[in-house]
């Protein structure tokens, strides 16, 4: 697969594309711009060459796919009867907080964090909990796990959405991290929705751990969510998978998106079957490639643009970039939008201590991103 390989991906109804001018470099939302596998491609021209696309029922071939791949990646064992499909993982972990939270009580989740998670207790008519990372002097961030406890009994909450690896940090959470923040939601009865979308983009040897795998204890107070999207590039066919291992929570999960919420679509299962059973070398070689673009923006921002700092992800294909001390007298995400014609994610929407920041999407091509770094470093040299 050719990563370098520059695929124009305007006219193609793509959000990511079409939110800005033409003429602005679109760096912002987290799909890439590398075709996604052969073998997705070949599943999906022979599914249209059916010429027939009924309501879709999940193929049992991609139930069995999915707890083999479990328990091959995560050595986590998983019954096909615990599995389930949802168009989408913002729509699944709306859907659980509505189906297990009561008026009057509260979700916590960490900042900065992924926006959906910020409106998805208002939208709920819920209170939302904002529990900051701690950022440490190397710039690393730590999980808070006093202010997390004590904000759960302060603040009445009853469900946790955990986002790991971390958007928009790029952090991976360790085993013993996981069990710490566990052990609190046990000992809190607080429900854990664990997103872990992105656990498939890992870097310097960085493990990925569902937080359900740890103990059975574990398992039955979580929801995880999982999904090809974001690994395969395949975001717009919607199809993600839910792992859901106490038979009460997975029968009230069910009740509730009944009517509401429905199954992938045919093109949707064709692809992430394809994506999970035979997508594993091309996966590989993405991810080398975008370690190799997360130290080239490393070496070019310490390079070219020194006033931005990040810590360099350990996952994800995001960066999360401090431009505090650039000294702009406006969010940067303005800036660089007007002057640079670079399309960012604004700070200020995951979370309200972030509007220094922006986040950069550095899934695309070595020379998008090399074009980025120099408009924003020809932008500040104009002021």
């Amino acid at each position: 697969m050719d990563f370098n390989r520059v695929i124009d991906r305007r006219h193609s109804e793509c959000i990511k594309r079409n939110r800005f001018d033409e003429d602005v470099l679109p760096m912002w939302v987290a799909d890439t711009d590398f075709k996604c596998p052969e073998a997705v491609i070949r599943a999906l021209h022979e599914r249209v060459d059916h010429g027939i696309f009924g309501y879709g029922a999940p193929p049992r071939e991609l139930d069995q796919t999915v707890v083999k791949r479990l328990k091959r990646l995560y050595d986590w064992d998983v019954q096909v009867n615990q599995i389930g499909y949802i168009p989408g993982i913002v729509t699944g972990f709306n859907a659980a907080i509505r189906a297990f939270c009561e008026p009057g009580e509260a979700v916590i989740y960490q900042t900065p964090a992924y926006p959906p998670f910020i409106g998805a207790p208002d939208s709920a008519r819920l209170k939302g909990v904002q529990n900051p990372l701690l950022k440490l002097q190397d710039g690393t961030y730590a999980l808070d796990f006093d202010r997390f406890e004590q904000q759960i009994i302060s603040e009445n909450v009853s469900a946790f959405i955990l986002c790991n690896p971390q958007n928009p940090t790029g952090r991976v959470f360790t085993r013993e991290e996981l069990i710490q923040l566990a052990e609190i939601c046990l000992r809190q009865n607080v429900l854990i929705v664990s997103d872990e979308i992105h656990c498939d983009i890992l870097y310097d040897g960085h493990k990925h751990i569902p937080i359900a795998s740890l103990s059975p204890e574990i398992a039955a107070n979580t929801i995880t969510f999982m999904a090809p999207s974001k690994t395969y590039n395949i975001a717009g066919l919607h199809a993600s998978v839910c792992v859901i291992q106490n038979p009460s929570l997975m029968d009230q999960f069910h009740e509730f998106c009944e009517g509401l919420v429905g199954c992938p679509g045919v093109l949707a299962l064709t692809a992430a079957h394809a994506a999970y059973a035979d997508g594993d070398d091309w996966l590989a070689e993405q991810n080398q490639y975008l370690q190799a673009n997360r130290d080239f923006l490393d070496d070019a921002l310490r390079a070219q643009l020194p006033g931005i700092h990040w810590n360099k992800p350990e996952a994800t294909f995001l960066g999360w970039l401090d431009c505090g001390e650039l000294g702009l007298g406006e969010p940067p995400y303005e800036f660089f939008l007007r002057e640079a014609r670079v399309g960012l994610n604004e700070g200020k929407t995951f979370g309200p201590q972030c509007g220094d920041f922006v986040r950069i999407n550095f899934g695309t091509t070595r020379a998008n991103l090399q074009e980025a770094i120099n408009r924003m470093e020809a932008a500040l040299a104009a002021r």
